[in-house]
């Protein structure tokens, strides 16, 4: 989609005008710097869940049931 609306609250009309190579290029550059941030937080959430299934693992290890480790 390369159109945005433009919406003169004065009046009420709206006009559908083309982007310019500047706002397709800042599009661009928030699209990319969106997936990096992404996958940066799936890279965290998935880091936070390994720990966490390696601390009940241990736990496990030492003796304690799924219900004690739970209780944590």
């Amino acid at each position: 989609m390369t159109n945005k609306i433009v919406v003169d609250c004065s009046t009420g009309v709206t006009t559908e005008v083309e982007l310019t190579a500047a706002e397709i290029a800042e599009r661009e550059t928030m699209a990319a710097e969106y997936a990096t941030q992404k996958a940066a937080e799936d890279a965290a959430v998935a880091a936070k869940a390994a720990a966490k299934a390696s601390a009940e693992a241990k736990l496990a290890a030492l003796g304690l049931s799924a219900d004690e480790i739970a209780a944590l």
